[in-house]
């Protein structure tokens, strides 16, 4: 039952037929392990005929329980996917769940059958101590040969899928992009994420179309992992590149943290430069090309590093420019690339001291600056969007309207967060495991989270860890989905190109017309 009680997304039927056969093993074996206690204490057996009665009453009680149980799962799903504008489940939905649930926990069933009559086979052959450390031994070693299998798999498959650009995407022809002509920087080294990040985005063209007035050409700088052997290199090449393309002399710099795969969202670095009608430069640099979760558990200082020698690279070149002739230099990050853009800096004022504005995008909670600052709110601002101070240096926007929710003075340099009530990203920490969220609280919850909801001791945390998994697989205004505010949130802390409020929500609408991002795409 623990396994379908709501958490913040949906999950989908054929993932939560998974789960639920998991924690089906698992209460199978807490199960058989009491029954066997029970036994060994109660001597006296009830006569055959009310043993029948027994079982027939327990299956008949089980079999109640998983149809009240199937209604109530369905219930809570639906009610889940309504506050994250998805469409409900129906019948239909029983088949992948049915997929997900049966082989696997037929599968599981038939490891724990087997690992008991191993046990058995020693318990005859060397009585129970050696019996005990014996299943024991095949246990620990069997789970560590899967997940050592697991990890292995999933390097093997994302070096392949970073091996090169992604088929169809055509090597960019500007001398404003990284790779294109008179760049250091070779194509076929920018890997996946880097070669769809210059070879992407929106034209001059398409800017001046959509906007009704003039563009530029926007410039895209990126240093793949094959780029160069060390970060330091690679932040070189991107100040080089910068330097070639005219980065400097464009109105707004943005040094971007990728996320751990070294992708930067579309929809985020597509605005600026509709918004700016092209007057900008994005530098970025890959670290690794596996996804955040696993940069962030077998590497986790990678995109710190990454994020301070880039950061360093580029400030020390645009600090010999004239201060009255400098661009805006901007620092971003989304998810681990914000938590990497964040520990750049030590403080608030360090933010605000050394660039002229940042914007960070569904930040971990581990990060240490979001952390102190949500700590540090105002008495009665909600956790989600908290209010530091009033808002006078630092804002937390959850979608768009919320810029005008405050009305005192915002002073430059802005700082940003981007923050999603239902983002798992945001409330996934260990403290889930013992202890009820703040966001939880009655006056705390937002409004997008599911009132069945509720903490459950080491349950929350595996299910917002699965949340996790498809966090970005929702419309924008959810989950790990900025879509809808990325646009707002640019231009509260960078400005705009004096367009008009016509040319901005067009803008709006072709940025959430962009399709939701996949999982595991980050």
């Amino acid at each position: 039952m623990l396994s379908v009680t709501p958490s913040l997304l949906p999950r989908p039927a054929l993932f939560q037929g998974v789960v639920t056969a998991v924690a089906f093993a698992i209460g199978y074996l807490l199960g058989v392990a009491v029954w066997r206690v029970a036994r060994s204490l109660v001597r006296r057996r009830p006569a055959p005929a009310l043993r029948s009665v027994l079982w027939i009453t327990y299956a008949a009680i089980w079999l109640a329980a998983v149809a009240v149980l199937s209604v109530q799962a369905l219930s809570w799903q639906n009610e889940v996917r309504a506050l994250v504008e998805m469409p409900p489940l129906g019948g239909a939905d029983l088949a992948p769940f049915l997929t997900g649930f049966v082989p696997v926990a037929v599968l599981l069933l038939a490891i724990g059958k087997a690992h008991r009559r191993l046990f058995l086979a020693l318990r005859r052959k060397s009585g129970p101590p050696m019996a005990i450390l014996g299943t024991a031994t095949v246990v620990v070693a069997g789970t560590a040969g899967v997940a050592l299998a697991a990890v292995v798999a999933v390097d093997t498959i994302y070096a392949g899928l970073n091996a090169g650009p992604e088929a169809g995407l055509a090597e960019p022809d500007s001398t404003y992009r990284s790779a294109g002509p008179d760049s250091a920087i070779d194509w076929e080294d920018l890997g996946r994420h880097g070669s769809a990040f210059v070879g992407g985005g929106p034209t001059a063209d398409e800017i001046a179309a959509l906007n009704d007035a003039p563009a530029m050409q926007p410039i895209r700088v990126y240093a793949g992992l094959a780029s160069a052997d060390t970060v330091e290199e690679r932040a070189r090449l991107v100040v080089e590149e910068l330097e070639r393309t005219g980065a400097f002399d464009r109105e707004v710099l943005v040094v971007a943290t990728t996320t751990g795969s070294g992708w930067l969202e579309a929809q985020t670095v597509d605005s600026i430069e509709y918004l700016h009608a092209g007057d900008t430069a994005i530098a970025a640099l890959q670290y690794a090309y596996t996804p955040s979760w696993v940069s962030f558990l077998f590497d986790p200082d990678a995109p710190v590093e990454a994020a301070r020698v880039l950061f360093d690279a580029v400030e020390e070149r645009w600090m010999q420019l004239p201060v009255d002739d400098r661009p805006q230099l901007i620092s971003y990050g989304l998810s681990l690339g914000a938590h990497g853009s964040q520990a750049v800096f030590d403080d608030l004022d360090a933010v605000r001291a050394r660039t002229d504005g940042a914007m960070f995008v569904g930040s971990p909670a581990g990060s240490t600056l979001w952390q102190s600052l949500q700590d540090a709110r105002d008495p009665g601002s909600p956790v989600w969007r908290p209010v530091l101070d009033e808002g006078r240096e630092v804002r937390w926007m959850s979608r768009d309207g919320d810029q005008g929710l405050l009305s005192g003075p915002w002073e430059h340099p802005r700082v940003l967060y981007l923050q999603h009530p239902t983002d798992p990203v945001t409330w996934l920490t260990p403290e889930l495991l013992w202890r009820a969220p703040e966001w939880l609280e009655q006056g705390q919850r937002g409004e997008d989270v599911s009132p069945s909801m509720r903490w459950i001791p080491v349950v929350t945390v595996v299910q917002v860890g699965i949340d996790m998994l498809g966090g970005e697989a929702v419309p924008a205004r959810h989950g790990h989905n900025f879509g809808d505010v990325v646009t707002s949130g640019w231009r509260e802390v960078t400005g705009d190109a004096g367009l008009g409020e016509e040319a901005v929500a067009a803008i709006r609408t072709e940025i959430e017309s962009y399709a939701p991002i996949q999982p595991f795409q980050e």
